[in-house]
């Protein structure tokens, strides 16, 4: 996601937006330009979006409550709404838009307590700041893989069961099965998909339980792992080729959870041809 500015909307820029543009200020730095507006502006802050940001030591001196046309929508290259309940604003901008529907916190029709209400605009003041910082991580992303498949696998308690409920839902057959595991492959969604018994044995991660992309060949394996190194993502394993069970071209890298995600590519018939007698993992790189 690419963008240099961003506008936090609503109707009466009073709440969910200031808190937002202080937040993302906050987040960005000078990398972002960041304002927020409102379709019907109160003309005031509300002082509770005031006291919760100065709370975690934000400066609120420069909020105000502002009106859609004071911004230059031409020099926006995000606008993210945050109704709910009410209409969203709709502007006419080349700017991308997505919304980030989140209930007024500013509940005048109902009594609550001094201290209910701060509670209320706590939570919504880290939950918007929650989603900035996905915001964040997702701007200037480096360049996507183009990946064939996706792999992924789920413990289930009941294999049969399972097996019938995803037969249905991913309308296919399994592929193959044994007595721990079902595998569905569906073509048509790049889906690979495997049910493993949760029958407390141990699963080994490179084999059955793990997340995957294929990719086209042993070049895209290989630029996947340099692609992934000047991100900083981890690498578990560098690029290989294993022959032993499903020969592939594969590197593992690690999600920033500590999941195994395992890249790779299928072996042409050409490379087939060349597998060494001992059958050992040759490094790509």
């Amino acid at each position: 996601m690419q963008f240099d500015s961003v506008l936090f909307l609503c109707v009466a820029n009073s709440a969910r937006s200031q808190l937002a543009e202080a937040l993302a200020r906050r987040r960005f730095g000078d990398q972002v330009r960041v304002c927020s507006a409102g379709s019907q502006p109160s003309g005031r802050v509300n002082p509770y979006a005031i006291k919760v940001l100065e709370e975690v030591g934000i400066d609120t001196s420069g909020l105000r409550s502002k009106a859609i046309d004071e911004i230059d929508l031409d020099r926006i290259d995000l606008i993210v709404t945050l109704c709910a309940e009410e209409s969203c604003p709709v502007v006419a901008a080349r700017a991308r838009r997505i919304n980030w529907a989140m209930p007024d916190p500013n509940r005048r029709e109902e009594d609550l307590s001094e201290a209910e209400r701060l509670a209320i605009f706590r939570q919504t003041r880290d939950a918007i700041a929650q989603r900035i910082e996905v915001l964040a991580d997702l701007r200037d992303l480096p360049q996507p893989l183009d990946p064939r498949e996706f792999h992924a696998s789920i413990r289930v308690p009941d294999i049969a069961r399972a097996a019938r409920f995803y037969s249905w839902l991913l309308g296919v057959e399994p592929k193959e099965w044994t007595h721990r595991y079902v595998i569905f492959v569906n073509d048509r969604l790049r889906t690979n998909f495997v049910i493993l018994v949760d029958d407390g044995l141990e699963l080994h991660h490179d084999t059955l339980y793990h997340l995957g992309v294929e990719l086209a060949d042993k070049a895209a394996v290989i630029d996947a792992y340099r692609r992934a190194v000047a991100a900083g993502f981890p690498i578990h394993k560098p690029p290989r080729t294993t022959w032993r069970g499903t020969p592939l071209h594969e590197l593992w890298l690690k999600d920033p959870g500590g999941n195994l995600v395992e890249i790779y590519a299928r072996l042409t018939p050409e490379e087939l041809a060349r597998m060494p007698a001992d059958q050992e993992p040759e490094l790509l790189v």
